[in-house]
């Protein structure tokens, strides 16, 4: 059996199966069809076939480095067991796609003896705010109690916004007033948690850009609220990429990464770009797993990130047509 039909085969148990496959629609336009345009057809495994995967990898976001590394790789393995098809050629890239994922811990494991604080960060623009309202649904979902801490207090609107999507949701959403110190609504958000027994605080802090240090230092400043009120660190800090801005998401994490103990990525809008490679980018090069993939726009439809659901979803309009 193939790589590939293994992988299928492993797809088609998926309980997200038919919301990656539209959530990565344009992705594999962009990438799983144009190999089907390039080598359909065609049978000699050559150098301009290798030129040509080069050009649809980069295309598809990917990047440089990683897409060297993918191609490289299947370079290796086409020698090594003497491939002299396409088809196979092209399980190895699908294969060589998903050795970046080995050993990334995907899933997100909940602590059951004390109340789990997750920090989600990111810039303005990325869907911070919603991700972290989409991130209650779905914990909400598994019967989860969940407060949210609203100390995005420096755009105008995040706290409405915020609040909107409690009443919505029927959360507690604890908030302050405009410009507020965003360590005391921290401190307000995990003493209302402790007070009605809440499993989850999910705190929305402000739309940091790589260049505020004083931001940066706010954010340490909340870490440091967090270990004082529950003796605890942050149980997860969740960094919010926009897949829409390509390779400009993986600038932004490396300054994150500079400045906080990011143990996670939230991709929001991959419904909405063709540059769905940058996955491959993030967990090749940055090695921080993603936690989390926006497949659309609905309450619902912010996904545990699932690497297997996510390769088929890509690759297999060329396969199958082959």
């Amino acid at each position: 059996m193939s790589f590939f039909q293994n992988l299928k085969e492993k797809f088609t148990g998926k309980k997200d199966k038919d919301l990656y496959l539209s959530g990565f629609k344009k992705t594999s336009e962009g990438f799983s069809k144009k190999l089907r345009t390039f080598f359909l057809g065609k049978s000699t495994i050559d150098d301009l076939f290798y030129e040509d995967l080069m050009i649809i990898l980069l295309e598809s976001d990917i990047g440089l480095k990683t897409s060297t590394k993918i191609l490289n790789a299947t370079k290796k393995k086409v020698k090594n067991l003497g491939y002299t098809s396409i088809d196979d050629a092209l399980d190895c890239v699908s294969e060589a796609m998903s050795d970046l994922f080995i050993g990334m811990d995907t899933e997100v494991v909940l602590t059951q003896d004390h109340m789990n604080v997750i920090l989600v960060v990111g810039v303005n623009g990325s869907g911070k705010t919603t991700s972290v309202a989409k991130l209650a649904k779905h914990y909400q979902d598994q019967g989860k109690k969940v407060v949210l801490a609203a100390a995005d207090t420096f755009r105008a609107g995040a706290v409405t916004q915020l609040e909107e999507w409690a009443d919505r949701l029927k959360i507690e959403c604890v908030s302050g007033s405009d410009h507020a110190d965003p360590a005391s609504v921290v401190i307000d958000a995990l003493r209302k948690a402790k007070e009605v027994a809440a499993e989850i605080l999910i705190v929305d802090t402000a739309g940091r850009l790589q260049n505020k240090v004083n931001l940066m230092n706010e954010l340490a400043k909340m870490n440091r609220v967090v270990v004082k009120e529950t003796g605890n660190n942050p149980d997860h800090v969740w960094l919010v990429l926009d897949a829409t801005t390509g390779q400009n998401a993986l600038v932004q994490a490396e300054a994150f990464t500079n400045a906080v103990k990011v143990s996670g990525i939230i991709c929001t809008k991959m419904d909405g770009t063709a540059k769905g490679g940058i996955l491959l980018a993030i967990a090749d090069l940055l090695k921080i797993p993603v936690k989390f993939v926006g497949l659309g726009e609905n309450a619902d439809d912010m996904k545990p990130f699932d690497a297997e659901s996510y390769l088929y979803s890509i690759t297999e309009a060329f396969h199958d047509a082959g």
